[in-house]
């Protein structure tokens, strides 16, 4: 009996392999993607918000303007998608915590995790960019949009399928919201500084931002600020999360 069960349990694993290994149509409609969005981002900061079209972007990424709308609804929207990597690489490691972990903990451990500074570079430059530039300011509500939507997906698939909308939506609008603070209190002190020393600032706002969430927000103390400095492993917290 265990023998056949551990040959059956054998025989399902390729298929899960080969289930999680994207195909070439996959891979080329990635990489066109990031193209696109990354001319996009190119073009902003050489050509500065409103001088430069769609038409422009294509030629760049070296694509039709038809294969960009096939990827991107809007000029906008592919600024926007510079923040996917950051949020990817924080979601993977969100996913690798342990199942029975409270979601903020596991947030704020899968930012602990993101150890280069540089991983939040495309985030913050678009931040950058897009501030006091009405402009612009439709690609980063954009961008935070599609980061809430992954939020949400994230702890629906942690929690499953039976947990209240209002909780799911409530939960990712208060990480968002935690995100948007940290952002502003680093733009407010670093401007558009964008070196590894500045950005490791702004990674470690985006940890204590989660603490203070996970915390609810206790009033802060500077003995409880030390300590947390002090420690490099994730503060146990009471939240519900």
């Amino acid at each position: 009996m265990t023998q056949t069960s551990n040959h059956g349990a054998a025989a399902e694993s390729p298929a899960h392999a080969d289930a999680a290994v994207p195909t070439r149509r996959e891979l080329n409609k990635a990489a066109t993607r990031s193209s696109i969005a990354s001319a996009a981002l190119d073009l902003l900061r050489s050509n500065g918000s409103g001088n430069f079209t769609v038409e422009d972007i294509a030629a760049s990424a070296g694509v039709s303007r038809r294969t960009f709308f096939n990827y991107f609804p809007s000029l906008e929207a592919a600024l926007a998608s510079v923040a996917d990597g950051f949020m990817d690489h924080a979601l993977e490691q969100f996913r690798l915590r342990p199942a029975d972990e409270s979601i903020l903990e596991s947030a704020q451990a899968a930012l602990m995790a993101l150890a280069d500074p540089m991983s939040v570079a495309p985030m913050a430059e678009l931040f950058s960019l897009t501030q006091d530039n009405r402009q612009l300011a439709r690609s980063e509500l954009e961008a935070w949009e599609h980061c809430t939507e992954q939020i949400i997906d994230a702890a629906r698939s942690r929690l499953g399928a039976g947990v209240s909308e209002l909780y799911l939506h409530a939960l990712a609008g208060s990480v968002i919201s935690c995100g948007k603070a940290a952002m502003t209190v680093w733009f407010a002190d670093r401007g558009p500084d964008l070196s590894a020393e500045s950005l490791a600032v702004l990674r470690q706002h985006l940890i204590d931002a989660m603490g203070l969430l996970g915390a609810g927000f206790a009033p802060p103390s500077d003995s409880v600020s030390t300590a947390a400095a002090a420690s490099p492993s994730v503060p146990t917290t009471t939240d519900r999360f």
